[in-house]
Parts: structure tokens; sequence; C-alpha cells
């Protein structure tokens, strides 16, 4: 039960929500003093609003709406499940090979490095590769782009999107099967328009937007993959109060596990770096601390190597830590070539 469709003014869900508090749960988890002063509000006013979220709490359950447990699910069904989802390429394969050949749907998927590695090349690529018709091996689904901090580029996308059309066809050549029908059905103005886009400029408009996906997601049934670029940058501005950051971190990285698995999708989330003390010395470390590390089902860390981009699996239940270069090319991102430098792409 979500604390945005509780009957109280507006003011008051907004104040809510922004201090965290999405859930009823997370309402009564702490104690009526904490909600006051996170609200600025009296404690009266915050029994009022605990007795409204206790009668609608207490009549879906009556309705049986609440319940939370769906029955068992065997652990082959879970494997067949998987199987069957595909996955989405980076259109390296050297990089789709150390992944199991993609991005796993279903999954919530960090991607985090030093700025100019190729963050959001790689996510404007997976915005568009998850387009690829399932003839081509693709998922054949939109993508939500969530940019927080202005680096979307629209030109870029076209360019990409050009690409792959190129790619596809190219494939098409090899097993000389019939490509007539995606010639004439896909452009590359045929991505941009599957590609939805959402800018925000503060952390409490990134927990709106993610409050919002499910939603909207259940209304365009043909989503396959959300990006968040990055999840990081509103979190690191004026916050002075790390407890109430630490819980909205928390609540929202719990709504977009819980996005990825009832949609099947995977959610990318990409980060930046910052410096943590260790043994005496400062090294570099993906953003928002050690227990943030634990909202992600993998971990992928790109870096240089001299002059060539690689990519690193940290984290992964499913495949081992590995390490593969890649490119970042007028084209979008490709198998490294060895006389790679650090070229401008526009």
């Amino acid at each position: 039960m979500e604390v945005s469709s509780l009957p109280i003014s507006a003011s008051v869900r907004a104040k809510l929500i922004s201090a965290g508090y999405t859930s009823l749960s997370s309402l009564f988890s702490v104690s009526h003093s904490d909600i006051a002063r996170d609200l600025k509000i009296s404690e009266n006013e915050v029994l009022e609003i605990l007795r409204v979220a206790s009668q609608r709490r207490g009549s879906e359950s009556s309705n049986g709406t609440s319940s939370i447990v769906n029955g068992a699910q065997s652990a082959w069904e879970m494997l067949n499940e998987e199987e069957s989802l595909g996955r989405i390429t980076t259109s390296c394969s050297e990089l789709d090979d150390i992944l199991g050949g993609g991005i796993s749907c279903k999954e919530v998927t960090e991607i985090g490095g030093v700025p100019g590695i190729g963050k959001t090349q790689l996510g404007i690529q997976l915005a568009v590769n998850v387009q690829i018709p399932m003839d081509y091996g693709g998922l054949q689904g939109k993508a939500i782009y969530i940019d927080t901090e202005g680096s979307f580029m629209v030109e870029r996308a076209l360019q990409i999107a050009d690409a792959c059309l190129e790619d596809m066809r190219e494939y098409h050549g090899f097993l000389k099967r019939d490509l007539q029908a995606c010639q004439v059905n896909m452009q590359p103005k045929d991505f941009l328009e599957n590609i939805f886009y959402f800018r925000v400029c503060s952390y409490t408009e990134q927990i709106a937007v993610v409050n919002y996906l499910e939603k909207f997601i259940s209304e365009h049934k043909d989503v396959k993959v959300v990006i968040i670029d990055s999840i990081t940058f509103h979190f690191r501005q004026d916050f002075d109060d790390m407890a109430l950051r630490t819980r909205l971190l928390g609540g929202m990285a719990l709504k977009l596990m819980k996005l990825a698995k009832k949609f099947a999708l995977p959610v990318i989330l990409l980060n930046q770096v910052t410096t943590k003390y260790t043994e005496g010395q400062y090294q570099l470390t993906l953003a928002l601390g050690d227990s943030w590390s634990h909202a992600c089902t993998n971990r992928v860390i790109l870096y240089w190597n001299g002059n060539e981009r690689y990519a690193y699996i940290d984290k992964s239940p499913s495949v081992r830590s590995a390490a593969a270069p890649y490119s970042v090319t007028g084209r979008g991102i490709r198998s490294s070539v060895s006389n790679c430098k650090r070229v401008k792409m526009m």
C-alpha cells in the first residue's frame, strides 16, 4: 500500500514522500516523534496521519487485497522462466560474453565508473538495443530513460539507432533472411519514439518518478528496460541528514527491485565514483557507500587500462568475476580494437 494513495492533503503526502515514507509499512516502522521531526509537523498531526493509514490498511486487509503471499514457485519453474526471458545485447561481443549473453532481465544492474568512461553511452546503447526485433535476438520492447544529470543526447541516440539498423541489415545479409518488413517498418526515428524520457532536477522529483513507474509500465506493457542516469547525482547534493538519505535510497532500491521482478525487465542504474580511505590510502569506489551495493543484483565497474576501456564484473550471482575490453565509437558501444584511443565522438 502506497502513501501516495492515502486520502490526506497533497502537501502532507509530498512531505511524507520527500522524507522517505513511501509505503504504509515505513510509516508504522518508526515512532511518532521521528515522523514529526522529519516532516516538521506536530505529533497530533502525525497521529491523524497514522489513523487514516490504519483505516486504509485495515480495509484492504478485510477485502483480501493486501496479501503479499502468492504461493511458492519451484526452482525448476524459476530456471525455465529465467531461460525464456532473453537478454539485451551491449553491442560488444566480449562484454556480452562475460555478462552471460548480455544484460539480464528481472534484475537490477549497477554500472559505474569515472567521468568519460562511457556510462551514458552504454545507457543510450541499451535503450536502443532493447528495441531490436525478436527475429534478430532482441526483446522488441521500449525503454524508459530517467536523466538526472542532463547528459542524454538525442543526436547521439539517433546515431546509435542508425548504426543498429545497419547491423541488422548486415545480419540479414549474412543469414539471407527476408528483411523487407524491418526495412519498411523501422527507421532511426522509430527508435527515438520508443524511448520514454524523464528529466528530473531534484531528489524529490526522482523519488516521485520512481514511484510513478509501476503505473506507467502497467499502461505501457511493451516497456522492457528502465535506465536511470545517474542514480547518484541528486543524492550527493545538500544532504546533512545521512540517515534520511539512507532511508530514501533504501526505499527507492526496494521499489526498483520490485519493478524488475514484477515486470520481468532489467533496471539499469548508472553510478558515479567517489574516493574511499582504505589501508592508508585513498581509492576510487562507486558512490553511495557499501550498503548501497546490496541494492543491486549485478555490479559492473568501468575503468581505464592505459588507453583502453574495460568492464569488470564486480558482483553477480550467475556469472563469475571477469573483465573485458570495449570501445566507444561513432556507432556506439563496440568490441575493442588494439589501437583504441580516447576520442571525442560528437
